[in-house]
């Protein structure tokens, strides 16, 4: 199961990204997925200040990219300019050319390109969770709309998933809600968040379920499959 974040943890997160720490950095730092962080920031950021936040930072390292490769090639201009000044001493190219340590042709050989196909169901079944083993708190929640009708969305509608299988991204979800506070952030006026106190519900209905297409719960961290 994916690691769960502490409040302080989160907290922390929210800060440093406010500060400009990439979401890979954050991730290792915090020994978990990026899909993760970027799930935690938005939820407490709200998806446009996320989006700035994140576009921000983007036009920072683009920047200092530029900057570097500038810096670099300013070196390299410098760098030719010597040699050419010291192309005047024979002396001095002479201990250039030495110093390079070319090596001979045959030290070069080509690698043929790799033609290996990589296997996508492993990497689906290692992003989802059966079921059967999936540990539900007690109580969770759930939006629906107003005649309390289940709010089906595909899991390509989920950005924290989108590395899956594209055949993975258009399986039909529903979603939970551990906090009844975030359920609300995400509902909106032609909708309302649905308290379900038996959480058995799932494995009990997860034929019907299935009859209609959905084959997918997201929830918080994890992703389970019906």
């Amino acid at each position: 199961m994916t690691k769960r974040l502490t409040e302080n943890q989160k907290e922390e997160i929210v800060k440093s990204f406010k500060s400009g720490t990439a979401t890979d950095i954050l991730s290792k730092k915090y020994n978990c997925t990026s899909s993760t962080i970027i799930r935690n920031l938005k939820k407490y950021l709200g998806e446009l200040k996320y989006r700035e936040l994140y576009n921000i930072s983007k036009s920072s390292k683009a920047k200092s990219k530029k900057h570097s490769n500038q810096v670099n090639n300013l070196e390299t201009t410098f760098d030719n300019d010597d040699l050419e000044n010291d192309s005047n001493n024979p002396k001095v190219l002479n201990e250039n050319i030495t110093a390079t340590n070319i090596a001979p042709n045959d030290y070069f050989f080509e690698i043929a390109p790799i033609n290996y196909e990589i296997d996508n169901l492993s990497r689906k079944e290692l992003s989802s969770i059966p079921l059967s083993e999936f540990d539900f708190p007690r109580v969770v929640y759930m939006i629906v709309n107003k005649k309390i009708e289940l709010e089906i969305k595909l899991l390509k509608d989920f950005p924290e998933w989108e590395f899956l299988p594209y055949d993975d991204l258009n399986r039909k979800t529903i979603e939970i809600f551990f906090d009844l506070n975030l359920a609300k952030k995400c509902c909106n006026k032609e909708q309302k968040v649905l308290k379900v106190p038996n959480t058995n519900v799932f494995r009990i209905t997860a034929p019907f379920l299935l009859a209609r297409g959905i084959s997918r719960i997201v929830c918080a961290e994890n992703l389970i499959a019906l």
